[in-house]
């Protein structure tokens, strides 16, 4: 999750386990009135693993956590009008399914939602490289082509979300990247997905093994937060376990870093 730093570096930001694992979060963003739509961004990893992938991965909830929350609100997947994707890594995408069941093929949730996501990540999930094969489910892509449902992003906007949410490009991580920003009046937001995946991340420096191209991860990721820091947007994270949300600063040798941490991002009016 650090790339080349080392691990002397980067014990000092998490925890590490017997098997020299970090906790991660699956964190998505829920948010109602997107264009007059209920819009989740990203799904986690969701419950569609069998118990062997479970173990392997380390995760540690073998129910759909996304679906007990979404219910803790009053809400079920049925009530989402658009599931918005930064990317179909397993970890981003795997909770579109339904829980893993002894004998029983994948079965697609959100029956009245469109699925958007970008159109280069799109061929690449349905033509993976090597190195990221394993990344992708590839039962899903059928599911959500079968759907009808697929909305599939190449500029800035979607027809679905209109102009209330705008899209970043990247291709560090993996082609055809989206980041999803959302345009409120009162505040804007973006969904920062693998680009920046937490707050460690904001040090240019600090990349994944999992990125396809370090380099590029890293100029993509100054671009954005000089970007985010002009127009003053928070960060919404994915994978950070503390952290949910914060705002960027930079300091007079030109390290960015965050400030206004949030540890929930919750009945924010945009």
């Amino acid at each position: 999750m650090f790339g080349n730093a080392p691990k002397a570096m980067w014990q000092k930001w998490v925890s590490v386990d017997d098997q020299n694992r970090i906790d991660l979060a699956c964190r998505a963003l829920l948010i109602d009135g997107l264009n007059g739509k209920r819009v989740l961004f990203e799904t986690g990893v969701g419950a569609f693993f069998e118990p062997k992938l479970r173990e392997r991965f380390g995760i540690q909830e073998a129910r759909h956590v996304l679906l007990d929350e979404l219910a803790a609100i009053g809400y079920s997947d049925a009530d989402i009008d658009v599931v918005v994707l930064s990317h179909l890594h397993f970890d981003h995408a795997g909770g579109l399914l339904a829980p893993w069941a002894e004998g029983q093929p994948p079965r697609l949730l959100f029956p009245n939602a469109i699925f958007v996501t970008g159109a280069e990540g799109w061929e690449r999930a349905n033509a993976p490289h090597s190195r990221d094969r394993a990344s992708f489910i590839p039962e899903l892509n059928a599911l959500l082509m079968a759907s009808g449902r697929l909305e599939l992003v190449s500029g800035e906007y979607t027809p679905s979300l209109a102009k209330t949410v705008r899209f970043h490009h990247s291709n560090g991580h993996t082609p055809g990247l989206i980041l999803a920003e959302i345009q409120g009046d009162a505040e804007r937001v973006v969904f920062c997905a693998d680009l920046i995946p937490g707050r460690a991340w904001v040090h240019l420096p600090i990349t994944m093994g999992y990125d396809r191209n370090a380099e590029l991860v890293i100029d993509e990721k100054k671009a954005l937060l000089d970007e985010m820091l002009q127009r003053n947007v928070t960060l919404f994270f994915t994978h950070d376990t503390q952290i949910a949300a914060a705002s960027v600063q930079r300091d007079e040798k030109g390290k960015y870093s965050t400030t206004h941490e949030q540890a929930h991002w919750l009945a924010h009016s945009l």
